[in-house]
């Protein structure tokens, strides 16, 4: 007995995909792209993958290598890159963009928009120091016990603030940063320090991490810092929680109806962005040698926001490039406000231009009005551009070569 199949199945029971334009969904243009398929990112072939891996291991080979050479950026740097001004420059920027991209794990992938997060990181600088500052405990044990400071806090604080959502969100956390900021101020028991701060205690630091002479370690402390966040970030984003706090992030409701919880995803993301703040905190003290009440303050969680909004919200080079632009200009546009070039111009001229602050507020306005994905999403557009005329070139040759 001849058993006769339909067509488009296999002799199996299962299924192939029908060539027949007839097959395409109902109400859909034969022939055309599915409406779905646009929606699809495109893969990542293995080799495009190996190629961007190669090329960051040789961009940080390259930038490990800096304190051994003798390049000189003039207006950047204020001196050859293997001069301790130029290398305490460079490290800030590694450790400062390490913290944006914190805060893009947070905010960029999870999309929670927090005011607090400045928390966490004085948690790491003021943490330490008062460590070293009042026991014999040598520099790692002191380090992991902060850390396992500031993971309980960010427990405790994720756990009460994301009872709410949106701006309520933001302002729980708000109020827990400057309670932090006001702890600190009120120098309780002679621990912070007040509005001095609190300087580091080098008795318990090894050695190659004091000292204006060791500041080449403190740069490949910083590289390795940045280095360990963007691994740890990147497996977050690939991770099961990662997908599952981005799919959050656009529709909370129907991660919910699917059997999904949104909640201990959201506080999972916290507390690993948190944590990895507290390890920015941590360096920053070694680099700095003291801390400073302005690492508790909201305005510094606002400036952590303005990189990332520089950069571009949910790119993760993005707001590695906002947090060392922002730096940049943060230092070099202070020594250009009190330079005696700005001092001989007109009123009109040197009073914007004697304003740090003001400059960077106008840079961040014209980003967001002409590069509203910025400074990745401006890379992308060119790079989307630029990809069509590639593949019409391409095609022309292939034809030349057929003809």
């Amino acid at each position: 007995m001849t058993t006769q199949t339909a067509p488009g199945s296999r002799p199996d029971g299962g299924t192939r995909a029908s060539a027949d334009p007839t097959s395409a969904p109902a109400g859909s243009v034969p022939g055309a792209p599915h409406p779905g398929d646009a929606a699809r990112p495109a893969r990542r072939t293995p080799s495009g993958t190996v190629v961007r891996t190669l090329a960051g291991v040789a961009l940080v080979a390259l930038l490990a290598c800096l304190p051994l050479l003798a390049i000189h950026v003039p207006g950047v740097l204020p001196g050859p890159t293997y001069t301790p001004g130029a290398l305490q420059m460079m490290a800030l920027c590694w450790l400062i963009g390490a913290l944006a991209l914190s805060y893009h794990l947070l905010f960029g992938v999870a999309g929670l928009l927090s005011f607090g997060h400045a928390l966490y990181f004085a948690a790491g600088v003021y943490g330490l120091a008062i460590v070293l500052d009042t026991t014999e405990i040598p520099l790692l044990p002191a380090a992991a016990l902060v850390l396992v400071g500031g993971i309980v806090l960010a427990h405790v604080v994720g756990a009460i603030s994301l009872r709410v959502t949106g701006i309520s969100f933001a302002m729980v956390t708000l109020a827990f940063a400057q309670a932090g900021n006001v702890l600190v101020r009120r120098n309780p028991g002679g621990a912070t320090g007040g509005e001095e701060g609190l300087a580091l205690a080098t008795g318990n630091v090894p050695d190659a991490f004091v000292g204006v002479l060791n500041t080449r370690n403190l740069y490949w402390l910083a590289l390795a810092v940045l280095v360990v966040v963007y691994l740890v970030v990147l497996w977050v984003e690939r991770s099961r929680a990662g997908h599952v706090a981005a799919a959050t992030r656009e529709n909370e409701m129907r991660v919910r109806v699917i059997g999904g919880r949104p909640y201990l995803v959201k506080l999972l993301v916290f507390v690993l962005a948190a944590t990895l703040a507290t390890v920015v905190g941590m360096a920053y003290l070694l680099l700095q040698s003291g801390a400073v009440p302005r690492a508790t303050s909201a305005d510094f969680t606002l400036t952590l926001l303005v990189m990332v909004v520089l950069g571009g919200v949910g790119s993760r080079w993005g707001a590695i490039v906002g947090g060392v632009l922002y730096t940049i200009l943060d230092q070099r546009l202070g020594t250009l406000a009190s330079s005696a070039a700005v001092a001989d111009l007109p009123a009109v001229l040197r009073v914007p231009l004697s304003e740090p602050l003001f400059l960077l507020g106008t840079l961040f306005i014209l980003v967001v009005m002409f590069l509203p994905g910025g400074i990745a999403g401006a890379a992308s557009r060119l790079a989307a551009r630029r990809r069509p005329r590639e593949d019409r070139e391409e095609a022309r040759e292939r034809l030349e070569e057929v003809a």
